[in-house]
């Protein structure tokens, strides 16, 4: 049972697979191309393991900007994880000691995954769960490794590279997207994204988005509710 547990797990983390083993090879070669070694790389894709905050944290460190500016910087990209463990409360409940694990875990990818749940035939859906999270971090932290190491022997024009994010977010949205009926989510998610994008600007607008997309989704959650129970 448990070798099926991993089997489905490891088949629903494929897509996360391909974005994951570039995008880690991404960090690990920007890493490497600002003087930084493998082993602060690695420690930061196990520790850290926080997608674009791994990216900008490169540029904070470059730059040297001091404690508070580095935790601030934290606090605003990874803003929208206080949501995710939020919407995550019931599933995790009683997980026992993966619970720490899949909180440390929850990736935007990961969290995409897991709110569609456990397969039919899963019975332990908090194992599936854990799998899940942690294919996804093996995935990027063996990109980091593959990244430090052919940083060091092949030069890269890193133009841009930052943009990679943006692209698994657009292809784990449409994938979501072909996966459900109800495209309402999706659509307060954009259209709320875009309001605040344009009156707070690119680089204050996500706390408030999430704020905006959680009261909004909060408000309809009955409905949607009864809607998924009449199909």
């Amino acid at each position: 049972m448990k070798r099926e547990v991993i089997r489905q797990a490891w088949g629903k983390t494929i897509p996360v697979m391909a974005g994951y083993l570039v995008l880690g090879m991404g960090f690990g070669i920007l890493m490497k191309a600002k003087g930084y070694g493998m082993g602060l790389a690695l420690l930061m894709s196990v520790f850290v393991y926080a997608g674009s905050l791994q990216y900008a944290a490169v540029s904070l460190f470059s730059s040297g900007a001091n404690l508070w500016m580095a935790a601030m910087t934290a606090f605003m990209v990874n803003a929208r994880h206080l949501f995710y463990g939020l919407s995550m409360l019931k599933r995790y409940r009683g997980a026992g000691w993966k619970k720490l694990y899949l909180m440390h875990a929850l990736s935007d990818e990961t969290y995409s995954l897991v709110c569609n749940g456990a397969p039919s035939n899963v019975t332990d859906p908090h194992a599936y769960y854990f799998y899940v999270s942690l294919f996804d971090q093996l995935y990027w932290v063996i990109g980091t490794l593959c990244g430090s190491l052919l940083g060091t022997i092949i030069p890269f024009d890193l133009a841009g590279i930052e943009f990679s994010m943006t692209a698994l977010f657009v292809t784990v949205f449409v994938e979501q997207w072909l996966s459900v009926k109800e495209h309402r989510p999706a659509l307060i998610g954009l259209g709320v994204s875009a309001l605040c994008l344009l009156l707070f600007g690119k680089d204050n607008f996500l706390l408030a988005a999430m704020v905006l997309i959680c009261i909004w989704l909060c408000a309809i959650r009955k409905r949607l509710r009864q809607k998924e129970a009449l199909k």
